[in-house]
């Protein structure tokens, strides 16, 4: 990790994406992260199940992707702290020569990002400090890694929650898919409250009431208007687990469409 930030890392406080990395069963978090993330699945045990899902099934977004789609290149928003099969892994595993952009604004989560990532000698990986409401920054950083004028995978998990507003959540996920050619692919899922519902409300309530970035579950209705004006592919917008897998279904709903 880079030592400024290092040196700024306040081990007393709680972080997000630590605290998710704990639930993926990471080890790039502290006894704080830990703990919170337990009095969270405390509340709400399925949790734990939600995560792990979830990256699950980038795993098989991504792989489809690569193996089925011919994608190569991957523009990963709000990624997180890397963990085991990252989009990168994942892709260049199976396409040595893939290309993946990785885009947080979490200088924490970009030192983390950089210290732990190396892809492969034919492909690259490289990261963007930008907002997710900023897709003109994003696309125009993008471009100096990726070739915007092919097909790219885009992927945006568990981060458009994080905006209050779904019009602006609608909005950020059509100027990201505007600068990308025809033949592109939107992975996208996100917290629902449709299975589990009422403790999972409830847990996210006392999260909002503590952290500084809160999160919205939504109905999967409201989530399948990320996917508007897509071909969407089967078996369309469902729990994370049943995507292509036969898990028990959480709230978590995750879809792959493409681009006409």
């Amino acid at each position: 990790m880079e030592r400024d930030v290092v040196a700024e890392l306040d081990t007393g406080v709680p972080h997000s994406a630590r605290v998710w990395n704990h639930w993926l069963g990471g080890t790039d978090n502290f006894a704080v992260d830990r703990a919170v993330g337990d009095d969270f699945a405390n509340l709400y045990p399925d949790i734990v199940v939600v995560a792990r899902q979830s990256r699950a099934f980038l795993k098989r977004a991504v792989t489809h992707l690569v193996t089925e789609g011919g994608i190569r290149q991957f523009l990963d928003v709000g990624t997180g702290i890397p963990s085991a099969e990252h989009t990168h892994e994942v892709a260049q595993a199976l396409a040595a020569d893939a290309r993946i952009v990785y885009v947080d604004d979490d200088p924490l989560v970009l030192a983390h990002a950089r210290s732990l990532l190396a892809g492969t000698p034919e492909g690259r990986v490289d990261y963007v400090g930008a907002s997710l409401y900023e897709p003109a920054v994003i696309l125009a950083a993008a471009g100096g890694t990726l070739d915007l004028e092919r097909p790219v995978g885009l992927i945006l998990m568990n981060i458009l929650g994080h905006v209050p507003e779904l019009e602006r959540a609608v909005a950020i996920v059509r100027e990201l898919l505007a600068g990308l050619p025809s033949g592109s692919y939107l992975i996208t899922a996100d917290g629902t409250n449709v299975i589990d519902g009422p403790a999972f409300e409830e847990a996210i309530g006392v999260w909002n009431a503590n952290a500084p970035l809160g999160y919205h579950l939504r109905h999967p209705d409201e989530i399948a208007r990320f996917l508007d004006g897509l071909e969407v592919l089967e078996p369309g917008l469902v729990p994370c687990g049943r995507w292509r897998a036969a898990d028990r279904a959480v709230d978590e709903y995750g879809a792959v469409a493409r681009k006409a």
